[in-house]
């Protein structure tokens, strides 16, 4: 006889307290026996904290699950199916006739003291642990304003930075080890369902006033901030925006001075939970005298009938779900997960018209929410360490999945699919032992192919012999390389990997053949060329051999055809359980995957980001903190499946496939337009928005006049500048410095730089001079301006190897190999020989007067000034660009790390500028990122060997490299994501430090590597601020020549600079 329960009761807070506390228990510690876990909180007090040591310290043992626990699901303390926040039924009926009155008072008790202060406050121990969490992330923020200079994590001060571009997404800013927090809200922010529900809520006007209990007060704040937070992503025109205040709220709802992990399933858990509560007050204020609905239960919650037999007596039960938990451990795919969850014990009385003694119990699904959230299980307790740890295994899991299988309608036919599945299970397993036997062949520990050992007994049989015996009596004196016997050199060689004998008159000593081989690398590998490379046989006949090889001939090829044919077998069987629920009729329940949940570190330290799919862009995008880019399905399977690196999904948000309403925009019920940003608000929210984009609009207005000011005050500086040269131009006779237009560095160029300059034009004049019949200086001048651009042209077409870099010789090389315009090129060489100190000799002077001249006539619309000044401007940056990679090289090779770090982080920059307007205005950026990560990897390495000693001096200055060097810099091998040998490098300098938490050593480094550890894997690809560049010294084109190209030279990445011109 079976009963089935109504199917949503109101449950008490009480029960889904006390439902909550054994989830969480039993995850942590892994431990099963209920009784024990009530034990542990009974003395506790409820407190998770204190339980856990409990348990830890009695060094429980997980008992044999007996039949009694299969009943479980009929009961508070069973975990599995009940997640945190669900509505599960009370009012079960017993059908065991087992006496459950002792195990209800043993729940009593154990809840007494934990559920007096909720009694009290309406807040839960649960909910205070989160307390303790949000305000160490609140503590996290202000403390990060009082940290070092390199550590702090700051907004650009150019608001431009920080503008959204057309209608990407907004992110969310990190203030503090809240990265769970965005990954959780972005993803439920992308359920448009979802977004309007929390942007149209509006408070019960009965408690707009004053709230009645502690909910309500923590409630309605909340959910105020959330919807103004929803707000700002809709329509903000910030890049990203901050969501302190709904954190704030969070923290100041719980009271707590202790800190311990987040556990971010249990977030969600409770975010879901709070906006329950909050819909419940509004759906029960507008449907008084009615059963309210509740659009969170609607969109997040579902139902199953629990079906089970326990001794021969079957019982039925209906329950409700929210998060679904799924262990990982053991399973290679999600769908394996479900069928181990939906199934436990011997089930084969379920459907046997027998009473048998066995125990088991099946789940199916009677009612799916329109969002099914799978929470996988990737921690457990080590019982051994005393603390949790990840779980790195694979697991893959669908863009689609069908739920057919697990729904109660399909029940009769998922069981007749699942016995045929068993059967061809166990016939494959027959299969694989028997092709296991071909593949793995022998007795002894190593195995062979069969095949191949066939082939080798094949190849021993025909090789021919050489000598009668491996090891006869040979002539020591003799050298292997002498005119001796074939069967002596056999000898020798023999010797020779035995070790050289002993002279016969020291005693003690042994015969060659009695004595170890010795292992020389060098010498065994030196074969005779006249000896055989495998060992032969010594007698076989013709017969012999043909009747051998026959033989082996065809036992080779019957195992090659039984090896395809069970080869062949299995991969059908496989195909056949893939296909077996691919009918039409099994495929009528979609659900597709919406968002993806990513955990990187290890169990006690990580970062978290969100892989969510965008349905009108059919792309997957990122949401990683303030970053928000457009991703793909490969690059989701590499950080998502697991098995790989330490990241993998924590969280699976599929949506009911045949509800569109779930990711549907909203339309103008008169227009019938898609509303888009600010339209989609309501007109509270329309107004704190446009308050927003107004603070930031004047922000923008105020630095860009700023910047402004700022041109302005240059150009009049410049301007004031070139009225002075030109009034010391008009009295020859002042001896004044030369003008240097335009300058090549930004400090002034040292004279010999100038002398090299005033060489090169001087030498054009002379040759100009040789060709040139005509000498009036109009001409001289026109031809030596051929002559020097010729030899320039013929610089910039030259095929260099980076070690030879023309365009540090002259600007002009520079301009060429840029494509910058004629009129810049003509002014710049007019320029160079309009120079005042080109020389004494009056054919110099009257050709220098004629350049002035020339300058001065070009009109100010003929040549673009601010454009000529940009050009020279971008040249005198590749110069120092070069300077900072020249020295970051040197020092490098000199190993000095710390130094040439961030010489070479902004040479790495600065150059990334150059190229972004042209593929020639800068550096090879392969050869740079090469060595800026090298540079890293090398200090990383050199630290955690600091690290490693233990000891004090050598930890901290360990740990300073790390904080004040490596960390900062990671976001900038992440901002890009494009070099893949950059993502290698975090993800090995991260593996290096996580590789610490399983090994023993002392509590102060344990601490001071939690400490640590939040920073190296916590990094969003936000670029934190840096000190300034280190000042430059002055070089001279030679100097600079010369220097860059020695160091150059040396390093083995360049790559040809005019390659592709």
């Amino acid at each position: 006889r079976s009963i089935t329960q109504p199917a949503l009761h109101k449950h008490s807070p009480l029960i889904k307290h006390q439902q909550t506390l054994l989830n969480q228990l039993r995850e942590v510690t892994g431990t099963t026996d209920i009784q024990l876990l009530q034990q542990a909180l009974q003395v506790s007090n409820g407190d998770l904290a204190e339980a856990v040591a409990f348990l830890t310290e009695k060094n429980a043992k997980v008992p044999q699950q007996d039949e009694a626990t299969y009943y479980q699901t009929a009961q508070i303390g069973n975990d599995r199916y009940i997640s945190v926040g669900s509505q599960a039924d009370t009012n079960v009926i017993d059908l065991t006739g087992d006496d459950k009155d002792d195990l209800q008072r043993a729940i009593a008790l154990s809840l007494e003291e934990s559920n007096r202060a909720f009694r009290e406050t309406g807040i839960t121990d649960e909910e205070q642990a989160i307390s303790r969490v949000l305000e160490a992330s609140i503590a996290e923020t202000k403390a990060s304003l009082k940290r070092t200079h390199p550590e702090v994590w700051s907004d650009s001060p150019n608001p431009h930075d920080r503008k959204r571009q057309d209608s990407c997404p907004v992110g969310l800013k990190n203030v503090g080890n809240t990265c769970w927090f965005s990954a959780v809200i972005q993803s439920l922010f992308n359920l448009l369902e979802f977004q309007r529900l929390v942007l149209h809520y509006s408070p019960p006007a009965r408690v707009q006033d004053l709230p009645r209990n502690q909910k309500e007060h923590r409630n309605l704040p909340f959910m105020q901030e959330l919807r103004n937070l929803f707000s700002l992503m809709v329509g903000s025109r910030r890049k990203y925006v901050d969501p302190s205040k709904a954190v704030e709220i969070l923290k100041d709802a719980f009271k707590s001075s202790e800190s311990q992990q987040q556990d971010v399933s249990e977030f969600t858990h409770k975010l879901l939970d709070w906006l329950e509560d909050a819909f419940q007050m509004k759906a029960e204020e507008d449907r008084e005298g009615e059963k309210p609905k509740n659009p969170m239960v609607e969109l997040f919650y579902g139902r199953f009938l629990a079906v089970g037999v326990l001794e021969g007596k079957k019982f039925e039960n209906t329950e409700t779900f929210g998060q679904y938990p799924l262990q990982v451990n053991g399973f290679k795919d999600l769908h394996e997960c479900l069928e181990a969850a939906m199934v436990e014990g011997e089930i084969e009385s379920l459907h046997s018209a027998e009473n048998s003694a066995k125990s088991g119990q099946e789940h199916w699904f009677t009612e799916l929410p329109p969002v099914l959230t799978f929470e996988l299980s990737r921690f457990e307790f080590n019982q051994a360490l005393g603390r949790p740890e990840k779980i790195h295994n694979k697991l893959e899991f669908p863009p689609m999945l069908y739920m057919d299988r697990y729904m109660d309608r399909n029940r009769d036919i998922t069981r007749i699919k699942r016995e045929e599945i068993r059967r061809l299970k166990e016939h494959l397993t027959v299969l694989q032992q028997r092709l296991e036997r071909y593949l793995s062949y022998g007795s002894g520990p190593k195995r062979f192919p069969l095949a191949d050992v066939l082939q080798y007994a094949m190849e021993f049989a025909s090789s021919k012999p050489v000598c009668t015996s491996p090891v006869e009596a040979i002539d020591t004196s003799a050298p292997p390389g002498g005119t001796t016997a074939q069967c002596s050199q056999c000898a020798v060689h023999s010797a020779v990997e035995q070790g050289p004998s002993a002279p016969a008159d020291v005693p003690g000593t042994t015969t060659p053949s009695s004595r170890l081989p010795v292992h020389k690398p060098f010498t065994q590998s030196r074969v005779p060329p006249d000896l055989p490379m495998h060992p032969a046989p010594r007698h076989i006949t013709e017969e012999e051999l043909r009747v051998l090889e026959g033989c082996l001939h065809r036992w080779r090829s019957e195992v090659e055809n039984d090896t395809r044919d069970l080869q062949g077998s299995i991969a059908r069987i496989h195909r056949t359980i893939e296909l077996m629920y691919s009918d039409k009729m099994m495929m009528q329940v979609p659900y597709r995957l919406h968002a993806v949940l990513v955990h990187e570190g290890q169990a006690s330290a990580g970062h978290y980001w969100a892989y969510i799919y965008d349905p009108h862009h059919c792309c997957w995008m990122k949401y990683n903190d303030i970053s928000v880019t457009k991703s793909s399905w490969e690059e989701l399977v590499r950080d998502s499946f697991g098995g790989y690196r330490n990241a993998s999904a924590y969280c699976l948000m599929y949506i009911n496939d045949k509800k569109p309403f779930l990711i549907e925009e909203e339309f103008d019920k008169e227009t019938g337009q898609v509303l888009n940003g600010l339209d989609k608000l309501p007109p509270d929210l329309k107004e704190y928005v446009r308050e927003d984009n107004e603070l930031f609009q004047r922000e923008l207005q105020e630095w860009d006049a700023a910047q402004a000011r700022k041109a302005q005050q240059e150009k009049l500086a410049l301007a004031a500048a070139d009225r002075e040269a030109n009034s010391l131009c008009v009295c020859v006779h002042v001896s004044s410095a030369p003008q240097q237009d335009p300058e090549y560095m930004e400090q002034p160029s040292p004279p010999n730089d100038s002398k090299h300059l005033q060489e090169d034009t001087e030498r054009a004049i002379s040759r100009a001079a040789a060709e040139q019949d005509e000498k009036s200086p109009e001409m001289l001048l026109s031809a030596a301006l051929k002559v020097e651009y010729t030899r320039l042209l013929r610089l910039a077409q030259e095929d260099t190897p980076p070690h030879s870099d023309h365009r540090l010789q002259h600007v002009i090389v520079y301009f060429i190999q840029n494509r910058a315009p004629k009129k810049i090129l003509e002014r710049t060489l007019l320029t160079q020989f309009a120079d005042r100190n080109l020389g004494f000799d009056e054919r110099c002077k009257s050709i220098m007067n004629v350049a002035r001249a020339k300058l001065d006539l070009i009109k100010p619309d003929e040549v673009n000034m601010e454009e000529y000044e940009m050009w020279h401007q971008d040249y005198r940056n590749f110069r120092e660009t070069t300077v900072f990679l020249m020295i970051g090289l040197e020092l490098f090779q000199k190993k000095s790390y710390v130094e040439a770090l961030m010489y070479l982080i902004y040479s790495y920059q600065y150059n990334k500028e150059l190229l972004a307007k042209g593929p020639y205005r800068g550096h090879d950026e392969e050869l740079i990122a090469h060595y800026r990560r090298d540079c890293l990897l090398k200090l990383n390495e050199h630290a955690a060997a600091l690290f490693e000693t233990g000891e004090e001096p050598e930890v901290t200055g360990g740990l300073s490299v790390m904080n004040e060097l490596v960390v900062p810099c990671i976001p900038l091998l992440l901002v890009d994501e494009l070099e893949e040998k950059d993502v290698v490098a975090v993800e090995d300098m991260r593996n290096r430090w996580c590789s610490y938490l399983g090994q023993e050593m002392e509590p102060n480094l344990q601490e001071k590597l939690t400490d640590f550890l939040p920073k190296l894997l916590d990094c969003s690809t936000e670029i934190k601020s840096f000190a300034e560049p280190p000042k430059l010294p002055s070089y001279s084109t030679l100097e600079l020549c010369e220097r860059f190209g020695n160091v150059m030279a040396s390093v083995t990445l360049g790559r040809t600079p005019a390659d592709g011109r």
